[in-house]
């Protein structure tokens, strides 16, 4: 058995491994997609165990058939282990009803803190900082990564994960200005942006996209759109969060009302920040904190007000 393809076809499932004990390679693990790398691999035995959501096998088939790989990964694998093809069709794991779907970062996927200094590589660390005015903490803080080829080519990749570490959604964000600057996973967004970073005691902001919550810094929760999923809406009450700032673009000013509402009716002072023209990022932190700071709490009246204006 060749060591070196077997790694070299587990790499191109879950992304570039870190070596670790003996025969031992870390990964970071598709079924909770915690930020650190917690799938351990012997690649040798073909042990298989994620220390965090507890996924585990004994073989490397059992690992690629809960991936839900195509059919030549499967032969690839056997014929790198000198296994016999003859009953492949038995091996072959084709989304059956018992098969669960779990969110995973693209395969592709390359973090800023193990890219090689690629082209590619410097214009995407080129757009964060000198396009979006992110610093090398927001970049390490908010695991950023990109993508050099796949469906996510040339884009940004932002994570977000839940209070426990694991991935609940992510976005692409092209770095180049090409036609299609955004991309997302076609899956639910009723989930709690940026979760693992927020503190519930404090005032929560809330804004449209992850560049306008990473921009703010400070216990932003980007909605990944226009309206507030039912899994926030939820969080938020039963925290008993008592400040929300809603800082959703000029062009959302209805829905950011709706959502002020809701919360006003919940008894939570809601400060209503006008953005005008621009958004949280075009604003730039420092401006952005001096306007939230600025900002009053709204009345019943003033809500009146803005949606006559609407």
């Amino acid at each position: 058995m060749d060591n070196t393809k077997l790694l070299s076809s587990v790499e191109s499932l879950l992304g570039k491994s870190k070596k670790s004990t003996k025969n031992n390679y870390s990964f970071y693990c598709p079924f909770c997609n915690h930020y650190k790398r917690k799938l351990e691999i012997d690649i040798v035995s073909g042990h298989w165990n994620c220390w965090v959501c507890q996924k585990r096998g004994r073989k490397l088939i059992n690992l690629y058939k809960q991936l839900n790989v195509g059919y030549d990964k499967i032969v690839e694998l056997n014929n790198i282990l000198g296994v016999s093809t003859k009953d492949i069709n038995s091996l072959f794991y084709n989304n059956s009803k018992n098969s669960t779907s779990y969110i995973k970062l693209p395969p592709e996927y390359i973090s800023f803190l193990e890219a090689e200094n690629t082209p590619n590589y410097r214009n995407a660390l080129k757009y964060l900082r000198d396009d979006r005015g992110f610093t090398n903490y927001d970049i390490i803080k908010y695991h950023l990564g990109f993508c050099e080829t796949g469906q996510y080519r040339h884009k940004i990749i932002i994570p977000s994960y839940n209070t426990s570490g694991s991935l609940n959604y992510f976005v692409g964000r092209d770095f180049y200005g090409s036609d299609f600057k955004h991309k997302n996973p076609d899956i639910s967004k009723d989930i709690i942006g940026f979760e693992l970073f927020i503190n519930w005691q404090l005032p929560v902001i809330l804004v449209e996209g992850a560049i306008d919550a990473i921009t703010i810094k400070r216990n932003a929760i980007p909605l990944f759109g226009k309206t507030i999923s039912t899994e926030l809406r939820k969080r938020l009450i039963e925290k008993k969060v008592k400040d929300i700032y809603v800082c959703l673009d000029k062009d959302a000013q209805k829905q950011a009302l709706v959502v002020a509402e809701e919360f006003m009716n919940e008894g939570i002072v809601v400060y209503f920040v006008n953005l005008e023209e621009k958004d949280p990022n075009e604003i730039g932190f420092e401006k952005m904190v001096y306007i939230i700071k600025n900002t009053k709490p709204l009345s019943f009246s003033d809500l009146i007000k803005y949606r006559l204006n609407i």
